[in-house]
């Protein structure tokens, strides 16, 4: 998919995403080693746009597992669409057991979720794995297969092994601790906050008809509320959703209405938000 680290830059640039060094020479390793990715760090600093954006340059479809409590083999791998089976023993009633089963558990029948449809054709697929670690502990063992061999094990049907092994990203907000067999099997990828710089040219990318010198401000004052004991800091999203609550208010400067009045943008609680309007300090940032 990718030639060089560079490469990786360039054409992921090109769709809107700015990767650090560090992200472009994970991103290429994964790629070149045919590894899955395991992609950590706080919410909202870009983990599932990269999944998007590596689908993009690879013109791939996208086949995202969305995680949570509760989420089984049904809702990740595959089910057997039950009504459907109904209606065909209904229909068949003349006939023996052995021939309605062999119809019923075929691939007429088959739901295929998340898992079992990334591995399955010979499309290039990206499959997006996302907040893992919303999952219970018990999906990792169905993952385990996928990410050893990329294939899945169906008893009425056998073993299904990709033919095009997708590329695998893996996204966690380190809400538990995932096993070590899952990340044995991953590279792994941390993606923090972006430095000033590179933040400002994200905002820039993002909302280009913000004047660059608001930019920078807009960035500065992010990074001080980061510095900040809040229960939940902004992200590099709030900071885009920002930048573009200012345009549409329509401010050239940062001043302090402006800001205290904007603040429910970047801050989600309301005790971050009373600690942000008095420590706040404009004319220091």
């Amino acid at each position: 998919m990718f030639t060089s680290v560079d490469d990786v830059s360039a054409r992921l640039a090109a769709t809107g995403y700015l990767a650090s060094p560090a992200v472009a020479t994970t991103v290429f390793l994964a790629d070149r080693l045919g590894k899955p990715l395991l992609v950590e760090g706080p919410a909202g600093v870009g983990k599932t746009e990269l999944a998007k954006a590596v689908a993009q340059v690879a013109q791939a479809r996208l086949v995202r597992l969305q995680c949570y409590e509760g989420v089984d083999e049904s809702r990740a791998l595959y089910e057997w669409n039950h009504a459907k089976q109904l209606l065909r023993i209904s229909a068949g009633r003349d006939e023996t057991w052995d021939e309605t089963r062999t119809d019923i558990f075929s691939e007429e029948f088959l739901l295929t979720r998340p898992l079992l449809t990334a591995i399955r054709g010979d499309d290039p697929k990206v499959l997006l794995i996302d907040e893992t670690d919303k999952a219970d502990v018990e999906v990792e063992g169905l993952l385990l297969e996928i990410l050893s061999d990329f294939q899945v094990t169906v008893p009425e049907l056998g073993t299904i092994a990709a033919t095009r092994r997708p590329f695998v990203v893996l996204t966690s907000n380190a809400s538990r601790e995932l096993s070590e067999a899952l990340r044995r099997r991953c590279l792994f990828l941390h993606i923090g906050f972006p430095d000033e710089e590179l933040e400002r040219r994200i905002v820039r990318l993002k909302v280009p008809e913000l004047d660059e010198a608001l930019a920078a401000s807009v960035v500065r004052v992010v990074g001080a509320l980061r510095a900040m004991d809040l229960r939940k800091v902004p992200s590099v999203a709030e900071t885009i959703d920002w930048a573009r609550t200012l345009l549409a208010l329509g401010a050239d400067t940062l001043d302090e209405t402006v800001v205290h009045d904007s603040l429910g943008v970047l801050l989600k609680h309301h005790d971050d938000v009373l600690k942000a309007t008095a420590k706040l300090d404009l004319d220091a940032v």
